[in-house]
């Protein structure tokens, strides 16, 4: 009887949600406040707030309350690329492109096609890609500051199979992986496949909290610390040559492999040296060309320990057998004659023109940012919420991302991401106008 009773009020509440009678944003009755209020008891009502939660109807923050989701902004919103009407702008997921990049493919798909190698294409390749493949990638790295040998190298589908690869090969359910308190979402939806435990370190204005970072090595045992030093997605941040230095002593001191995600590395002109070049026997280093040439080009690499090759050699041939080698054969003849270099050079002077459209368009609003990032973060007041203003966005043909899929932690700061990489500079410069005053109305009046 007391379930049915349980059960009757989640499907109230739920209906009155969906109907439009509680309004998203609406702060409801704590625990125990709902407890006396329907005669239940309080570890009850938890469970009512908890299954709520489940079905993407509310939103638990620790020491405010659980609120009324905004049902128009799926709760995936942000994590899974959902399709984007072709009338909406599209500041959720970066895929920028730059002018030509379709001629250089028609180019090199000719080349390819006379080349004498051509039947090797047809068959399976080496798991970790051909030697002379990954001595194409090995150069490339040694203009990133990384010097290291082929044998190292495993080309992947991609920066995300390679955090994939990275995790089923160094890691277990149930181990503690250190990451950023806000981080990337892909890493995220990783932990979350392969159950590990999360533990969120709280973030500088440059990076990581190093102090929090080395108490918890010191009293947890953590097997695996995941940083993007260079652009931190979604802070922007570059981290210190000095704090580089601590974070390698503190893996070292406690045993902990470090994750080094370099996906928007490339961005960033003469940064500190990657962590994988002070510290190549525990890291494990991350990156690819997808964002840098095409993200449909899916390239990646791992520049790993001799000790963790096999595992993840293994790992390879567990998921994909071999990156496509047509799609290595054409990034690798571009990684030889220049043209990833100076696709990046592109790349980096378009993203400094996107961030300083936003700068100009956003101004007066605390943004958080790198000067040359294809993103930039809005953090909003305590009092206001992110999902109301994603879904008044997307009412004005907008897609942005809320900090729900970036937050580790248990409390979700109320921000939004701006994506500025996927839309034309007069369409985005028009959008980020619409943003600037739709914010205003909604989140800083």
């Amino acid at each position: 009887m007391a379930s049915l009773r349980y059960k009757k009020l989640v499907d109230a509440l739920a209906a009155d949600i969906r109907a439009g009678r509680l309004a998203p944003g609406l702060r409801l009755p704590t625990h125990r406040a709902l407890a006396a209020q329907e005669g239940i008891a309080v570890v009850t009502a938890t469970r009512v707030y908890a299954e709520l939660e489940a079905m993407g109807l509310v939103s638990r923050e620790q020491g405010r309350g659980t609120f009324v989701r905004d049902i128009a902004v799926s709760a995936g919103h942000g994590i899974d690329q959902q399709a984007v009407a072709t009338d909406v702008v599209d500041l959720n997921f970066n895929y920028p492109s730059l002018p030509g990049q379709a001629d250089l493919l028609r180019q090199v798909l000719r080349e390819v096609a006379t080349s004498g190698d051509l039947e090797s294409l047809l068959r399976y390749q080496p798991h970790r890609g051909r030697p002379q493949d990954r001595t194409s990638i090995a150069r490339h790295l040694g203009r990133r500051g990384i010097t290291t040998d082929a044998d190292q190298i495993l080309i992947t589908n991609g920066a995300q199979h390679g955090l994939a690869i990275s995790v089923m090969a160094t890691l277990s359910a149930g181990d503690v992986v250190a990451v950023d308190a806000l981080t990337y979402p892909g890493f995220k939806v990783l932990a979350h496949a392969f159950h590990l435990d999360l533990e969120p370190i709280p973030t500088t204005t440059d990076g990581p909290d190093l102090d929090a970072l080395e108490k918890l090595c010191a009293t947890r045992p953590v097997r695996a610390i995941y940083t993007m030093p260079t652009l931190h997605n979604p802070l922007g941040w570059v981290m210190p040559a000095t704090d580089r230095t601590r974070l390698i002593r503190i893996a070292r001191q406690y045993g902990p492999l470090i994750i080094e995600d370099a996906s928007y590395a490339y961005l960033v002109e003469d940064p500190p040296p990657p962590l994988a070049a002070t510290a190549p026997d525990i890291t494990v280093y991350v990156s690819g060309l997808s964002k840098s040439i095409a993200t449909g080009l899916r390239v990646g690499f791992v520049v790993a320990p001799p000790s963790t090759i096999p595992s993840l050699e293994r790992a390879i041939r567990a998921t994909i057998w071999n990156t496509p080698a047509l799609t290595t054969a054409i990034v690798c003849r571009w990684l030889d004659d220049g043209t990833v270099n100076h696709l990046e050079a592109q790349k980096r002077d378009d993203a400094k023109t996107r961030q300083a459209l936003a700068r100009q368009e956003l101004a007066g609003l605390p943004l958080v940012g790198h000067p040359s990032s294809y993103f930039t973060w809005l953090p909003l007041p305590d009092d206001a919420r992110a999902d109301r203003l994603t879904a008044t966005l997307s009412r004005h043909l907008i897609s942005v991302t809320t900090a729900e899929p970036f937050t580790t932690s248990a409390h979700t700061p109320q921000a939004i991401r701006l994506a500025l990489g996927s839309t034309d500079l007069d369409s985005l410069r028009s959008t980020l106008r619409t943003v600037r005053r739709v914010a205003i109305e909604d989140a800083y009046a």
